[in-house]
């Protein structure tokens, strides 16, 4: 059973998800405060974190925030009221996974959480050859979900993983920001939205910052392009 942690304030949303999500056959735990569930996605383990954006304590960005700078890879659907392009940049570039706003209907939220589960499926199996996707001296394995480099494995966050998989899929091929955030967010965002440079350099920071050759490369007003 996959359980999900939610972090939510607001009684009358926290009910209705709790409900809805138990009814799919999720473990659900709630916490009301920024802190404490904070605390809880840290010491306990969650498949799945939903958090409001606005919250008593610490703040849904400042949870992501902090979730990231310590390497943890779960998977973070944000909520907020506040629908603006500025603010879903502002949440995912603090490591959301997942952006939406309320007020939503439940189907959607249900549709979205079971993507971020696909995409951060976990399972342990088998390798198999043909399912590793490499370039130069780094390594995908699309079943186990290890990535490596130089031997060395490098832990990425859901959307990290998709980011670096299409570049690997499609390398030696310029991808523009557009293609980018169609495949990785499977969404339109304005093109003034920075999102999409912001994670490659997450990615950079983690494949690349120790290592040589560069493989992440950027071609000035048309995208990026991985190779060695």
């Amino acid at each position: 059973m996959k359980k999900i942690l939610i972090i939510e304030d607001e009684a009358n949303v926290v009910n209705l998800l709790k409900r809805g999500l138990e009814e799919d056959g999720y473990d659900v735990s709630v916490a009301m405060d920024g802190a404490i569930g904070l605390d809880m996605a840290v010491t306990h383990a969650f498949d799945l974190l939903i958090v409001d954006l606005m919250l008593p304590g610490i703040n849904g960005i400042e949870i992501c925030k902090q979730l990231r700078a310590g390497n943890n890879p779960l998977p973070i659907l944000m909520l907020t009221a506040l629908g603006s392009t500025e603010n879903i940049v502002t949440g995912l570039d603090s490591g959301a996974d997942d952006y939406l706003v309320k007020p939503f209907k439940l189907a959607e939220l249900q549709a979205r959480i079971r993507n971020l589960l696909r995409r951060n499926n976990n399972n342990t199996l088998v390798p198999n050859a043909s399912n590793t996707l490499i370039c130069a001296d780094l390594s995908m394995d699309i079943d186990t979900k290890i990535t490596a480099r130089a031997g060395k494995e490098i832990v990425l966050t859901a959307t990290e993983f998709r980011l670096l998989e299409y570049l690997l899929r499609n390398q030696a091929k310029v991808l523009s920001r557009m293609d980018i955030l169609e495949y990785v967010w499977g969404v339109t965002f304005n093109m003034s939205t920075n999102v999409v440079d912001v994670y490659i350099n997450y990615l950079r920071k983690k494949i690349d910052k120790d290592f040589e050759p560069k493989l992440i490369q950027t071609v000035v007003g048309m995208g990026y392009i991985l190779k060695s």
